[in-house]
């Protein structure tokens, strides 16, 4: 391990390290799904402003990355992937108190974390730059809190805003579909994503629907290593 990488860990607030080892909250300290947060953009979907790139849950893509990428998360797409161009401006999903800016449960470059009511907290990854708000500040729905920025740092490549729910403890994940108000029939059909979910064909019916996909812990066993699955995953493909 690097002298580099210990000094980063030595710095960070101890609010953050200590996040990891928090138990997860049970079902009857988590809010239900009621639509209770909003979008974490403004105006309108489409081709020059953003689209739903990526859906939750058991996406073909998220199958045949199921024990490297997301091997730690059951094997499924545990966020929403919100296309858009570098420097959109990100906005709090709901009210609640920033609790990490840059933290460890974060995707890089840049990541946010803010805690809301109910056990839940809404995590905002691939910002183009650190956010604008501290740790500790009380956030407004709909109130700016960063700019979307791009997964590989070019804003070429993949320029796109990776938005999660998770409990207060980080461990459990759900499903954003249930806790957002948006017409999803719309969003699923005109975004990037292509509409489509892995298949079990012993049970194929099981997790085709956006709203139809299961919540996921951190370190628990794959949900879908299927022994019949289809589309089958290319050569290689875990």
């Amino acid at each position: 391990m690097r002298p580099t990488f210990l000094l980063s860990l030595v710095l960070l607030p101890a609010c953050v390290t200590l996040a990891h080892q928090a138990p997860a909250l049970s079902d009857a300290q988590i809010a239900a799904p009621s639509r209770q947060f909003g979008l974490p953009f403004a105006g309108e979907p489409g081709p020059s402003t953003w689209l739903l790139g990526q859906g939750y849950g058991n996406t073909l893509g998220a199958y045949r990355q199921r024990s490297s990428t997301y091997g730690n998360i059951q094997g499924i797409h545990f966020g929403l992937d919100f296309s858009a161009p570098c420097g959109t401006p990100v906005r709090a999903i709901g009210d609640g108190t920033v609790s990490e800016v840059d933290g460890l449960h974060g995707s890089p470059p840049h990541n946010l974390v803010i805690r809301h009511a109910g056990g839940l907290s809404s995590l905002y990854g691939h910002l183009l730059e650190r956010a604008s708000v501290r740790v500790g500040q009380t956030v407004g729905r709909g109130q700016v809190v960063g700019r979307s920025g791009d997964s590989q740092g070019t804003c070429i490549s993949a320029p796109h805003l990776h938005l999660e729910i998770r409990d207060w403890g980080h461990v459990r994940l759900f499903n954003p579909i249930g806790y957002i108000a948006a017409d999803w029939d719309t969003l699923t059909l005109a975004g990037g994503f292509a509409r489509g979910y892995e298949q079990d064909l012993n049970n194929p019916r099981r997790w085709q629907t956006p709203g139809d996909q299961p919540q996921a812990r951190r370190g628990g066993p794959l949900l879908n290593e299927y022994r019949n699955p289809w589309p089958p995953a290319p050569a290689g493909a875990r």
